[in-house]
């Protein structure tokens, strides 16, 4: 299709304005835009690194190695590979603990998709730090633009929001970097529709995390492809064919109607007039996690850990644990008996008794030795869920605990710790940093990666940072 038959396409057609947008939005941002962009960068390599050590990345690694060789590095890997296969790799590594951002307007984990396929297509192409970050930057804002087009019924109904509008941001992101036109950016969106898939009935197994992956790889498939002249359908995104009705149902007019306190902006709409307005990452920001496993108990915990540290509880004093918060939440905690690390990081059992048992939960809190600890385990049946079907703006998450002595204690939060309300510093930022990559860098190697980092912004190659990393 040529740009003349483009051009004759309804231009609120979404797939063709966020396409223009890729293309001729100025690469001019804020001191403070490019300072938080970076600190995703911080964050999600953080948890790639030991990440890239788990069982369900080396399982990866070992089907895809003799696939294609390439430029791209293989994090704490002597390996690389083509762009693809590094970020399908580094893609799932940067989920596997389940340690990485949520970004709420897609409902998704954001950087573990568009960081893995950046820096494995700017690695291959020899492009710099701030192409990364630009790239970075544009592909959220359209894969929150999509997210808030799509969900929360899109999720609500069983998409897993990473795989499904991740693959479409990591494309939005590649088709950036590799200077796209308008008609090449378009389609790279498109093709990506054609790769987006990924049930939320595949967590607690290995496919989770790899969800992640398949997403990175599908933008830098995306993109390249659209570079070389593949072209695709324009209607892929709305209309009866497209996303919103295959993936949310064919009641998507009616619900989109019924909408009348829309959160995170999720409108059921393809915002087409205001692509840049708000900025997504400097208006939503993200929700870094402090706990490695699913953020829908953040805020649960949080509590707990509050309380425990106040009160010095223990488990002993405590009859029953009532938890009461939005459905949407509780439906991700499918495990209240975990019998592995992958299921007890679904489980709210598990982080609950964690927190009161051990005053902690971190990654040596995962290992599957601790999973059928009989302490942790004993508390189970004290703790009741509850769910209210409403929305996470609407209602936040309340703990009542009930003791031995007849007293109860109530304390309730809308904000997890790591969250736009509840930021991290720099120094949080940087000493989740050093907990989660000094046991698996070399002492140089964590000061060089470190250093490069800080100066992300000002690196003319990428590959300055990634030799640190191998």
């Amino acid at each position: 299709m040529s740009s003349k038959d483009l051009s004759e396409v309804n231009q609120e057609n979404p797939i063709i304005e966020y396409g223009k947008w890729l293309a001729t939005h100025p690469k001019i941002w804020s001191e403070e835009t490019i300072k938080s962009t970076l600190l995703q960068f911080v964050d999600l390599l953080a948890v790639t690194i030991p990440g890239s050590q788990e069982p369900v990345t080396k399982d990866v690694i070992k089907t895809v190695e003799s696939w294609g060789a390439g430029s791209s590095t293989l994090i704490c890997n002597k390996k690389s590979l083509s762009a693809p296969w590094a970020a399908l790799v580094n893609g799932t590594a940067a989920h596997a603990l389940d340690f990485d951002d949520n970004f709420d307007p897609a409902k998704a984990h954001a950087s573990a998709v568009l960081i893995p396929a950046i820096l494995a297509l700017a690695e291959e192409n020899q492009l710099g730090g701030i192409q990364c970050i630009d790239a970075y930057i544009c592909g959220l804002q359209i894969m929150g633009k999509v997210g808030q087009g799509l969900n929360p019924y899109h999720r609500n109904r069983g998409w897993h929001a990473t795989a499904t509008v991740g693959a479409i941001g990591a494309s939005a992101a590649c088709a950036r970097l590799l200077g796209l036109n308008q008609d090449q950016s378009s389609f790279a969106l498109s093709i990506s529709t054609s790769l987006a898939s990924g049930f939320m009935s595949q967590f607690g197994t290995k496919m989770k995390p790899l969800h992640s992956g398949l997403a990175a790889k599908s933008g830098t498939i995306a993109a390249s492809l659209a570079k070389n002249n593949i072209t695709a359908g324009l209607q892929t995104f709305d209309g009866i064919n497209g996303m919103n009705y295959l993936m949310i149902g064919q009641d998507y007019e009616q619900l989109k109607e019924s909408i009348s306190k829309p959160q995170h902006g999720q409108t059921l709409k393809f915002d087409t007039k205001n692509i840049e307005e708000p900025l997504h990452l400097d208006f939503y920001g993200f929700r870094v996690k402090r706990f490695p496993n699913c953020g829908s108990a953040h805020r649960a915990m949080d509590i707990m850990l509050n309380l425990r540290n106040k009160l010095n509880l223990t488990p002993e004093k405590i009859k029953k644990i009532t938890v009461e918060a939005p459905i949407s939440h509780l439906n991700n905690l499918m495990y209240n008996n975990p019998k592995n690390s992958m299921e007890a990081k679904f489980s709210m059992q598990f982080a609950l008794s964690c927190i009161l048992n051990l005053g902690r939960c971190g990654l040596s809190e995962f290992k599957e030795t601790q999973i059928s600890c009989p302490d942790l385990k004993n508390i189970y049946d004290k703790i009741e869920l509850i769910g209210v079907d409403k929305s996470e703006i609407e209602i936040p998450t309340k703990l009542t605990i009930k003791l031995v002595d007849g007293s109860e204690i109530e304390e309730k939060t809308f904000f997890p710790v790591g969250s736009k309300n509840h930021p991290f510093s720099d120094a949080e930022y940087w000493n989740k940093f050093e907990e989660c990559s000094k046991i698996h860098l070399t002492k140089r190697n964590y000061t060089n990666l470190r250093n490069n980092l800080e100066k992300l912004d000002k690196l003319e190659s990428i590959s300055t940072l990634m030799k640190e990393l191998k």
